[in-house]
């Protein structure tokens, strides 16, 4: 185990990109040793170390309990020791650091509540509660942070009786000392008005409570916030009113303390206004006007956006019910609604204007995004709509007003007054969408307005014009319209605009020819009937020009790995553009994998930007996808150095993507000897270190597929088919692998003769077994069905029911009708893909029709119950499974959650589509087939066949 003064140093390392691999790796080394745990605490701890030393100790220490704390089945990792250490140190710990690193513990206390609390941690909200003081607000803050790092877990998570019980264990504790922290707050706030650093720390204090008051309120109303709910509620009607000059800050960007509790009021009273509007409708108005009067004399200045946004969406949530909305239904109050509240909050600011400049990707990804949630225009934008499903017609009418009014005076000076357009067209848009906007777009309009007509009239003009005759900002607009309403347009339409937007991937702003990207991406993204709008001889003539645009833009960000990677909307339409366009643009093939190859070996120095990332492997595989099939051994050599860069050098981020890719390449050139370049590659994917990383473990399956099917004979020649083996036994131990050991060992026995595993198949159904009695989950069951079939299936391979039996008998004798009645039967109703019920179905048939062993006791009792079960299957409706074709790439990875750490993100164009057992039974014709089966067997099937079963005669 390392000193103290080592692990701090290699701590300091690791935030220096220079050494952070190295420092990161030694630091790792050290995790499985006794103490590290509280060696990293005790850094975070020291005053004698420096702040960049003890906050990446803090940082590496949430990052440890996150991999480390627990498995996955929930038992800790650590010694029983350093779990109870880190339990009984981090809450006072955390209490005495500063901010920056009280933020870290909470973290890594909020993970360990995860899994402890409050069942194997239940002195956790004791110990918080003896700490809270009268008067002490710095402790009084760490306390209460840790209780919201803690609580505010129960936010986004489903109701249940053990997260009830859970919240009831805190309510029991905490409701009453909460409550008289917030008074006794509440009372210190007034004693020290005129003394500015206690109010400071004191107002911090009252917004912990706030964020906690929301934690216990999120999931139902506790009996005793209900019960002192006039009260609660005077206090925060108080302070949503409440000024000090004391709290005012000079900073007019960061919201200051007397801003957060506002917007954290504000909040409360939505939870409130959806959830329990019985309770609080007596008190409902008077927030109501308070919050009219605070929207209409607050300032435009940045550090009050989050409280503008919060307050609209407290305005928006009461519009929604019909009898409160009815408040605002007048022409009189609509105007005034639209003159004091929408348009200070949707026009231009200056500040928008600087962040369009300064920080253009800032810019886009809050207004593009869906980041935009707190942001005034996003904020007006809904409010706006929610008065207009009330009432659609009058607010229509009223808003149209303004919109030709601001037409008007754009008219009159376009130069001078390019602002007033900006405003009609958003004003323009927040009345024409009607319910929400998903990844195609709007769906719904409404059919007062036309937004066809108005693009044509208003908007299509700035799109047209020469970049120098337009603000930018307008050109952003035009472009964002087609992009919004692009759902709304004709093909034509589109294909009409598309060499205007082509021509805007020349623009020198960053905004205009991003915005450009997004939107050619959308478009090339819509579909007809299921089909791809676009197909690929329609974009070849743009194809070429578009992605030479588009590389030289990639490459204009900067010249550090970070900069080039900070645009994703740049290389998501570049992969859009290669799914699209897919064959079709194999004689670009040296230019595209030439750019993307220089793309990848820059970032791969310091992987920054993990939506970049994906996109741009995404790319590769759509270049494989379509050109290597004809040019396989051009695309292997090509490949061949950056690929194995990656793996060398050991980019951990990127090497999951490099097997997918490499699988999808073997892949490519089935009839072809498998290259010694990736012969060579089995030994080192064998090694256990590579199988640690649970981002891998996909990504390796996938490879180890794609090679046994074209390495058989190297395998055997090299002796690696016991340790591949040895890799589906690791895998079928956890229930995180579990479905990648069975594809893993399917893939073996697809590609091998059976014969081949006969010194292991008892062993195999050994480990297989344990897993059945020991920790069967719904997926294990099934994919064990489905493997028994599928050996079932195989009995032109040498394998088929008698075998498969034969096999299970040999770990116990007669056990495989404990198996198949007690597991294989039961899991088998509940198997929900289209081609795994096929498989049961044929197996099912071959083991009534074709197997000796359930002929004869004391297997024949299975065949009543089998029977019964193939009829179910037979006489079960198809279940949609949506397209599962090799040229369906219209679903994309959900990367919303796409973060830093190294994970498993399936590649779409890599994706595999799934393996038919028996292609030459389609699975509208099984019924017939089973049928015409039964009728054909000489087995007397009438004498047998229970009468629920009888229709696989008819």
């Amino acid at each position: 185990m390392a000193d103290i003064q080592t692990v701090a140093t290699l701590l300091e390392q690791s935030l220096d990109p220079a050494t952070s691999k190295q420092a990161e790796q030694s630091l790792r080394s050290f995790e499985a040793a006794q103490g590290f745990s509280l060696t990293l605490l005790q850094i975070v701890a020291s005053d004698q170390l420096n702040q960049k030393a003890r906050l990446a100790a803090a940082l590496f220490f949430k990052n440890f309990i996150r991999r480390n704390w627990t498995d996955e089945e929930g038992r800790h990792r650590l010694p029983p020791t350093d779990v109870t250490a880190v339990k009984r140190e981090i809450v006072g710990l955390m209490i005495t650091v500063p901010y920056l690193l009280q933020v870290q513990l909470g973290e890594a206390i909020s993970i360990i509540a995860d899994s402890d609390f409050y069942t194997e941690w239940d002195t956790l909200v004791d110990d918080l509660v003896s700490r809270l003081t009268s008067s002490d607000t710095a402790v009084n803050n760490g306390v209460l942070t840790v209780a919201h790092s803690i609580f505010k877990r129960w936010r986004p998570l489903f109701r249940s009786d053990a997260l009830f019980t859970e919240i009831n264990h805190v309510l029991d504790r905490f409701c009453t000392p909460f409550l008289s922290l917030l008074q006794a707050t509440d009372q210190l706030i007034d004693q020290n008005k005129d003394n500015k650093q206690a109010l400071t720390g004191l107002f911090q204090t009252l917004n912990l409570l706030l964020k906690i008051y929301f934690d216990l309120n999120c999931q139902d109303l506790p009996p005793p916030f209900e019960t002192n709910l006039q009260s609660i509620m005077s206090i925060f009607h108080k302070y949503l009113t409440y000024t000090n000059p004391l709290l005012e800050t000079d900073d007019d960007e960061e919201s200051g303390p007397l801003e957060r509790v506002k917007a954290a009021i504000c909040e409360i009273l939505v939870l409130y206004t959806h959830k329990y509007e019985d309770i609080f409708e007596e008190l409902l108005q008077g927030f109501v006007n308070s919050t009219w009067i605070l929207l209409t004399s607050i300032g435009l200045k940045q550090k009050y956006d989050i409280l503008v946004s919060k307050a609209l969406q407290f305005l928006t949530a009461v519009s929604k019910n019909r009898k409160h909305a009815e408040n605002f239904n007048s022409a009189n109050v609509l105007e005034q609604i639209v003159e004091k509240i929408i348009l200070p909050n949707m026009s231009l600011r200056s500040s928008d204007e600087e962040l369009f400049e300064d920080d253009p990707i800032e810019f886009i990804r809050r207004d593009i995004d869906g980041s935009d949630s707190d942001t005034r225009r996003r904020a007006a934008t809904d409010f706006l709509r929610r008065l207009m499903e009330q009432f659609e017609k009058s607010v229509t009418d009223v808003v149209s007003k303004y919109i030709n009014h601001y037409l008007h005076e754009y008219n009159k000076d376009p130069r001078g007054n390019w602002r007033c357009n900006d405003t009609a067209l958003y004003l323009f848009t927040s009345i024409a969408i009607k319910g929400t906007v998903s990844n195609i777009g709007v769906t719904s309009t409404n059919l007062l307005v036309d937004v066809v007509d108005f693009f044509t009239r208003h908007v299509a003009a700035n799109l047209v014009a020469p970049f120098e005759n337009v603000h930018p900002i307008l050109k952003v607009d035009a472009i964002r319209y087609l992009h919004t309403f692009r759902s709304q347009m004709t093909k034509g339409q589109l294909s009409d605009a598309f060499p205007l937007l082509v021509k805007h991937l020349l623009a020198s702003n960053y905004v205009v020819y991003t915005y450009t990207a997004i939107t050619l991406e959308r478009i090339l993204a819509m579909s007809l009937d299921g089909q791809p709008m676009f197909k690929p001889d329609e974009i070849t003539a743009f194809a070429k020009e578009m992605l030479t645009q588009l590389f030289r833009l990639i490459h204009a960000q900067g010249q550090t790995p970070e900069k080039i990677a900070e645009n994703e909307y740049l290389m998501k339409c570049v992969m859009r553009i290669l799914i699209v366009a897919r064959e079709t643009t194999a004689p670009h093939t040296q230019l595209i994998l030439g750019e993307l190859i220089r793309i990848m070996a820059e970032t791969a120095k310091n992987p920054s930007n993990p939506r970049f990332n994906h996109y741009c492997f995404e790319s590769v595989g759509a270049v494989i996808r379509f050109v290597a099939p004809v040019q396989p051994v051009y695309l292997e050599s090509t490949l061949d150095t950056p690929f194995m860069s990656i793996l060398s050098e050991d980019v951990q981020e990127f090497i999951p993507y490099v097997f997918q890719l490499l699988a999808l390449l073997i892949e490519s050139n089935p009839s072809a000897p498998l290259p010694e370049r990736y012969q060579a590659l089995i030994g080192p994917l064998l090694s256990p270190v590579l199988w640690e990383s649970r981002g891998n473990v996909p990504a390796l399956v996938r490879l180890l597929q794609a090679l046994t099917a074209r390495a058989v004979t190297v395998i055997i020649a090299q002796g690696k088919l016991e340790p591949i083996l040895g890799i589906f036994q690791k895998l079928i131990s956890s229930k995180l692998n579990e479905a990648h050991a069975f594809d893993l060992l399917e893939a073996i026995i697809v590609n091998f003769q059976v014969h081949t595993f006969e010194p292991y198949w008892k062993q195999i159904f050994i480990i297989l077994f344990t897993r059945l009695n020991s920790s069967k989950t719904p997926v294990f069951g099934q994919r064990f069905a489905r493997f028994f079939y599928f050996l079932v299936h195989k009995q032109k391979e040498g394998a088929g029911p008698d075998f498969a039996i034969k096999a299970m008998d040999e770990v116990q004798a007669n056990i495989f009708g404990q198996v198949f009645m007690g597991f294989i039967l039961p899991d088998t109703l509940d198997l929900q893909k289209s081609q795994d019920r096929k498989l049961a179905i044929i197996g099912l048939t071959k083991l009534l029709l074709t197997s000796t062993a359930v002929m004869v006791p004391p297997y024949s009792k299975v065949r009543p119950s089998a029977a019964i079960t193939l009829a179910n299957l037979v006489a079960r409706p198809e279940v949609p499974q949506g397209s599962t074709g090799a040229d369906d790439l219209s679903h994309e990875a959900d990367l919303d959650e796409m973060g830093f750490a190294v994970t498993f993100s399936t590649l779409n164009t890599t994706k595999k589509p799934a393996a038919d057992p028996a292609p030459e039974i389609p699975i509208s014709g099984l019924r017939a087939w089973v049928t015409e089966n039964f009728k054909n067997s000489q087995r007397g099937a009438k004498d047998w066949l229970p009468v629920e079963a009888m229709c696989l005669l008819e």
